[in-house]
């Protein structure tokens, strides 16, 4: 064997195991969650949909295994956003990808929506009522 194939044979094994251990596939929803607060693994914590003007709104996409991808959350309030938000994200496991919104003047009573989109595409929408201020 000359010295080229004894040094690179185990170079190219090396890249290709990288290469195949580095790489994901798309990203899998497994759940959508709204609420108020988050727990540390970015996970909901207090899960409602109904909620005060001066609250934040949480919304966390939980993912199944490896995957690589664009999260996106756009927050719609009388058909119109009001917010969008985009996180490029590489998990090498289940995982939560958070996104919150809040207003500081206090949000206006009414029905609000948030639309997930995972790589560009819809992947769920959830609706959440603002309830007016006691």
């Amino acid at each position: 064997m000359t010295r080229m194939n004894r040094v690179g044979l185990p170079v190219v094994a090396f890249a290709a195991v990288f290469f195949v251990a580095c790489s994901h596939g798309p990203l899998k929803v497994d759940a959508i969650q709204l609420g108020r607060a988050l727990n540390s693994d970015k996970s909901i914590a207090t899960h409602v949909t109904r909620f005060k003007p001066d609250q934040t709104v949480y919304v966390a996409v939980l993912t199944d295994g490896p995957g690589t991808g664009e999260i996106a959350a756009r927050w719609t309030f009388g058909g119109r956003v009001i917010s969008e938000e985009k996180k490029s994200v590489s998990y090498t496991q289940g995982a939560a990808t958070e996104f919150h919104i809040n207003y500081a003047g206090g949000f206006p009573p009414g029905d609000y929506k948030v639309e997930l989109l995972v790589d560009g595409k819809p992947a769920e929408t959830r609706g959440f009522h603002i309830e007016p201020q006691d």
